[in-house]
């Protein structure tokens, strides 16, 4: 068993590797200097059913708790909210727990001395199907469920660990334990979108409610962000406990109408304490605890991973001071935050919600997006606020930031290095922007382009992990060795580059069945003090101008964008009743190109035909070749890809 409460001070325990080595529950004691009391190893077996990854070979799973304890009184600590009003254990530190899982090589020396720590997204590990081509899934038990196992091929040892304190336990998800504010009261406020016909329906509460009167709380319904709340009759709601409300839809709403509940709330938890145990594990992992890693090998350098909102969480991680420990030593050295726009998280605040982000129609004015938005130090002109992302000066990790397309409609990618008037903003030298032209947000490998009931295009499903294995082995070697990654290639390096929205592309003009409608998810400043929030000053935020087939120029470009077959947008729109003409959640769409030119011009599109383009298969393949090599000598495709790439437009094009 487990002891309730070990000693905070004395030294590592000789036996940790042969502690990992069993399948007991033991409790490895750190450092006093690290900030992680114990790891609680669970279970150690054998990862992907004992599969082998070229020379490194088998990897093994190790499954854990971190217990964690912070001071209110260290510097490091003092900007998380309701620290200061935690309760604490004798020493006066504030005590909090995870879920930990580390995969590593069974042989030691066989790996390559890297952490890659994957920031798990709701609780979900999602870094595996992008940089492995891999099945979404929060398992690490099966074969499959390693894709085709290039992170482990290369020999990293990868680590998850816990974040989110309001992640429902359960699937595998890595769930954090963290202090509730004693006596905490305050309104909370949450916002749903149905998309369905379901009448009556539930929602589920962030917080508990402070009290079950219905008339100290408010549901309002509106079709679009920008219409006014209202109450239409039919309208109404209940509680079915503390923590879940019944909602009665009224006949006037569309069924992609966004409703509103705003209720008084009760204890609020020091959710902040998110960022501080990412800090304090990869930490203890790196300097206090390397045979926990590697089995003996210290790890040399750590990268952290972030998809969406995880991507977003690195952001705010390094904003916020988090990169540096408690003793002033690097966190990690190099990020890689993946479809994060120019978004924040709604994390260390009181009453946090740290799984909520705006879109257009969805979740608009939630905290976690406003400045800074741009890594480097800036004056905002419209808020008159100065800062960025990289304001704390010490310790700056080196950042490959990749966004989909998605991301300049949805996330407001110019932001990242236009402010907030259009003008330029120059990039940090230790940071790279790379826009990847016409891919969706959130694909799944091997899905087929489909219908949706809400959107109104077919979906686009073009897949980043191609991309994403050439600029992790960039960012190793800018981290490493010092090489220099390939510059950005991301608008705005030369003027033009950046449109407005309402700039309607002559590719997409005469499009069959398609309408242009310039919707994007807009931003102004917004005064949170106010329930709801009321916007302000607005914004300019533009979109990368587009070439013959409506693809983004200035951007990298995959051969199924350079050489292409449809058009890949990285947004829809919603269906009529379902909030059009907005944008559509995370989905892309793909617009077929016409067969023939007879085909082409009988619809009125402008764009090239196939046959047009390519006069025969191997004309067509050539091309692809040709992208794929051109890339491999830019560093932003590894060779293996480029030889799939050439041969699945063998095998009947690319998708």
């Amino acid at each position: 068993m487990i002891p309730a409460a070990l000693p905070r001070r004395g030294p590592i325990a000789r036996a940790l590797a042969t502690a990992f080595l069993s399948l007991a529950a033991v409790a490895v004691v750190p450092s006093a200097q690290a900030r992680v009391v114990a790891l609680d190893v669970v279970s150690v077996e054998p990862a992907f059913a004992g599969r082998s990854f070229g020379t490194v070979g088998a990897y093994e799973r190790v499954v854990a708790k971190a217990r964690y304890a912070v001071s209110p009184a260290d510097g490091h600590n003092a900007g998380i909210v309701d620290i200061d009003k935690a309760p604490r254990n004798a020493q006066g530190e504030v005590e909090f727990s995870g879920d930990v899982e580390i995969l590593r090589p069974v042989s030691a020396g066989r790996g390559n001395g890297r952490l890659l720590y994957d920031v798990p997204n709701r609780g979900a590990k999602l870094g595996l199907a992008l940089f492995n081509d891999a099945p979404y899934s929060n398992g690490t038990s099966k074969a499959e469920e390693a894709g085709n196992g290039y992170v482990f091929a290369q020999g990293y040892t990868v680590v998850w660990s816990a974040w989110q304190p309001d992640v429902a336990p359960g699937a595998g998800r890595q769930v954090l334990q963290v202090p509730v504010v004693p006596d905490s009261r305050g309104l909370s406020r949450e916002e749903i979108v149905f998309d369905n016909t379901t009448n009556p329906a539930v929602l589920d509460l962030t917080y508990p409610a402070a009290s079950l009167d219905p008339a100290q709380a408010t549901l309002t319904v509106r079709n679009n962000e920008a219409d006014p709340r209202a109450s239409l009759p039919g309208l109404s709601f209940r509680y079915l406990s503390p923590t879940r409300i019944e909602i009665t839809r009224p006949e006037g709403a569309h069924l992609g109408a966004i409703y509103e509940f705003i209720y008084p709330a009760a204890d609020s938890k020091v959710s902040g304490l998110g960022f501080a145990a990412v800090r304090d594990l990869v930490s203890y992992l790196r300097y206090e605890a390397p045979t926990a890693v590697s089995g003996g090998k210290r790890p040399v350098y750590a990268y952290g991973f972030g998809f969406s909102q995880s991507g977003r969480f690195l952001r705010g991680f390094v904003q916020e001071g988090f990169n540096s420990d408690e003793r002033g030593r690097p966190v990690f050295d190099g990020i890689i935050p993946h479809a994060a726009g120019s978004r924040g998280v709604y994390l260390n605040a009181r009453f946090a919600q740290p799984g909520r982000y705006s879109r257009e129609h969805e979740d608009h004015v939630y905290p976690g997006d406003q400045f800074p938005f741009a890594w480097g130090v800036s004056r905002d002109p419209v808020s008159g606020n100065k800062g960025g992302l990289l304001n704390q000066g010490r310790n700056q990790p080196k950042v490959i930031q990749t966004d989909t397309a998605l991301e300049v409609w949805q996330g407001r990618s110019s932001l990242l290095n236009t402010d907030g008037a259009g003008n330029p903003l120059k990039v940090p030298d230790n940071v790279r922007l790379f826009l990847l032209a016409g891919l969706p947000h959130f694909p799944v490998i091997g899905q087929k382009s489909a219908v949706s009931p809400v959107c109104k295009y077919p979906t686009n499903t073009l897949f980043p992990g191609a991309p994403l294995r050439a600029l992790l082995h960039d960012l190793d070697e800018w981290v490493s060795a010092g090489k220099k990654p390939p510059a950005s290639r991301f608008p705005g390096s030369a003027p033009g580059q950046w449109v407005t929205p309402e700039t309607v592309p002559a590719a997409l003009a005469k499009v069959p069945g398609f309408t242009w409608t310039g919707a994007i998810n807009r931003i102004s400043v917004v005064d949170h003090g106010t329930v709801p929030p009321k916007e302000g000053k607005p914004y300019q935020v533009l979109v990368p101008r587009t070439d013959d087939n409506g693809h983004e120029i200035d951007a990298l470009r995959l051969p199924m964008i350079e050489v292409p077959r449809a058009t890949y947008l990285g947004w829809n729109t919603r269906r009529y009743g379902y909030g059009d003409p907005h944008v559509c959640g995370l989905a892309g769409s793909r617009l077929p190109l016409a067969a023939t030119r007879a085909e082409r011009e009988k619809s009125g599109d402008t764009r090239a035909s196939l046959e047009e383009r390519y006069p025969t298969p191997a004309a067509y393949v050539a091309q692809v070749k040709k992208t794929a090599d051109t890339l491999v000598a830019d560093r932003l495709l590894l060779p293996e890809d480029a030889e799939r790439f050439v041969r699945l437009a063998g095998e009947g094009g690319l998708e």
